[in-house]
């Protein structure tokens, strides 16, 4: 970094020189120029030395925290041990529930089955005979081959 900014201060000179021999230059106005760049290369500077610093407490505080989240996992996963046994009653206790409901519904259901059945196959052999009576009349407009 010290050297591109030594180069670039180089370079900058040298063009400076090289310029002033061609035409009369302001000189106050080039130093402005030079100072204003060279703040701008100390702020470049100083933020990478901010991001360094960010990355080094990111990291601190990673290193805080994972010991944490270890201990919240196990927490975790004894409380789903202690959950077990109540989750396993909740679920013998549903499922007569569950079953005496279905063993309701299944002949509701049958029974509305039966009754559609025949209005859904009346309304396929009226669209099928639709269809053919499509076919057939754009058969007719057809020329002949």
């Amino acid at each position: 970094m010290k050297f591109s900014l030594v180069a670039a201060l180089v370079v900058v000179l040298a063009i400076g020189c090289e310029s002033s021999s061609l035409v009369k230059r302001d000189i106050p106005a080039e130093i402005e120029t030079l100072t204003k760049y060279f703040q701008d290369a100390i702020e470049i500077v100083k933020s990478h030395e901010l991001i360094s610093q960010a990355q080094g407490y990111l990291e601190d505080g990673k290193t805080q925290i994972t010991p944490l989240t270890d201990k919240i996992q196990e927490h975790a996963e004894m409380i789903q041990e202690q959950m077990k046994p109540f989750v396993s009653d909740i679920e013998k206790k549903v499922r007569p529930v569950a079953d005496n409901l279905q063993a309701q519904f299944m002949p509701l259901v049958d029974k509305m089955q039966a009754q559609f059945k025949p209005l859904a196959d009346d309304m396929q052999a009226q669209m099928e005979q639709l269809l053919q009576t499509v076919v057939d009349q754009t058969k007719a407009l057809l020329p002949a081959q």
